[in-house]
């Protein structure tokens, strides 16, 4: 007796960039369209900046994000890695912001019903969040317009290519009559 198949094919190392491909251009043509998909880079990028200050918490605002603002959840998750990778040189940013938008020398309890570590975890991290909340909220709207733009570009060559493809086959068919 032979071993049953299952119909999976066993992984293979050069059949990652295909499925990167693959996964790439399903998130490209994903269902409403470059809007979409650039509001969910958006709602990462914008929630990553202020992920450290709260211990890695703020990254389950994604979810609720993603549902009200009806953006897509896989561009949403590149943008926070995204964000990942530019956080050190803005956290300097953030902070500065930060120190400009809240009052100097904070001081006393925040709120009297937090332990004291807590307490002091949140003003040593509060100009940093403040200012990854600021700055988060400008680059999600600096980023949202060109990746749209850059979406709905890839999408209109896309299609033209198609078009000119389809033509060239109704020719070739045509005269072959």
């Amino acid at each position: 007796m032979g071993k049953q198949t299952t119909g999976k094919k066993p992984f293979q190392l050069r059949n990652v960039g295909r499925w990167f491909k693959y996964k790439y251009l399903q998130l490209t043509r994903a269902k409403g369209g470059p809007a979409i998909v650039a509001l969910g880079f958006s709602v990462g990028l914008f929630v990553e900046m202020f992920t450290l200050p709260t211990a890695g918490l703020a990254f389950f605002l994604i979810f609720p994000l993603v549902y009200v603002f009806r953006a897509s959840m896989a561009s949403a998750l590149i943008g926070f890695v995204f964000g990942k990778v530019i956080y050190i040189p803005m956290s300097f940013l953030n902070r500065q912001v930060g120190g400009w938008v809240l009052p100097r020398g904070i001081k006393g309890h925040l709120l009297s019903v937090l332990p004291d570590w807590l307490d002091t975890f949140i003003k040593f991290n509060l100009k940093l969040f403040v200012g990854g909340v600021i700055d988060g909220a400008v680059l999600a709207l600096i980023v949202f317009y060109p990746i749209k733009w850059l979406l709905e570009w890839y999408d209109g060559r896309r299609k033209e290519k198609r078009r000119r493809r389809k033509e060239e086959t109704l020719l070739s068919s045509g005269s072959e009559g």
